[in-house]
C-alpha cells in the first residue's frame, strides 16, 4: 500500500474503515462530526495528523491530506500476517497509549475482518499487519494496512510465537526468491 489514499476508495466501496475523504468538498460523505482528524495521504507514524475542529477543515485541507471524523475508539488491534496467512494479534486497550500493547486472542470474526484486509492488498509476498479500531459499540474499522514499515513488537510475543513468526516470514522470503528466479 502505497500512501494511504485506499482509505478513500474503500469508504467510497462501502468497506469497514474508518470513513475518509480527500477534499473538506466531500465533507457530506462523512458521519457529522464536531471534530475530525486530517493526516498526509502519504504520511506514516502519525506524522503530521491533526485533530481539529469542524471550522478549521478549510483552512488545514488541501492536496494529499485526508479527512476522517473524530470516531471514539474502545481499544485499536493490530494483526500480524505473513503472505496471506495468520501469525498473531496485539492491541492497545487504552487508545491514547497506542504503542502499550498487550497480546490479544481475536475471535472467528475478528480474523474474518482482519483477512477481509488481506484479500484485497496485492502484496504475494511478506509481512502485513491490519491495523483496527474497535467502536464503543463494539465494531471494528480499518484504520490502516501497513505493509512498508509493519512496526511488529516481537518482544512482546512468547517465545513459541516469536520463532514462528521468524520461520514464516523466512519461508515467505524462500518463496519470493524461487518465484523472482524463474
Amino acid at each position: 500500500m502505497a500512501g494511504k489514499g485506499y482509505l478513500v476508495d474503500l469508504t467510497r466501496r462501502g468497506e469497514p474503515v474508518i470513513p475518509t475523504v480527500a477534499s473538506w468538498e466531500d465533507l457530506d460523505r462523512l458521519p457529522a462530526s464536531d471534530r475530525y482528524v486530517v493526516k498526509p495521504a502519504a504520511g506514516a507514524d502519525s506524522i503530521g495528523l491533526e485533530v481539529i475542529d469542524r471550522d478549521q477543515l478549510p483552512t488545514r485541507t488541501g492536496a494529499g491530506r485526508l479527512i476522517q471524523p473524530w470516531i471514539e475508539l474502545r481499544d485499536e488491534v493490530s494483526f500480524y500476517f505473513v503472505d496471506d496467512a495468520f501469525q498473531d494479534a496485539l492491541y492497545a486497550p487504552d487508545p491514547q497509549r497506542r504503542w502499550a500493547l498487550e497480546t490479544y486472542e481475536p475471535s472467528p470474526d475478528d480474523l474474518v475482518f482482519a483477512r477481509r484486509f488481506i484479500e484485497l492488498n496485492t502484496l504475494e509476498h511478506g509481512i502485513q499487519r491490519v491495523d483496527a479500531g474497535r467502536t464503543r459499540n463494539g465494531d471494528l474499522l480499518l484504520i490502516e494496512l501497513e505493509d512498508h514499515n509493519p512496526f511488529l513488537s516481537l518482544d512482546l510475543l512468547t517465545e513459541q510465537v516469536q520463532e514462528a513468526f521468524v520461520a514464516a516470514t523466512i519461508d515467505s522470503l524462500l518463496r519470493f526468491v524461487a518465484t523472482a528466479a524463474r
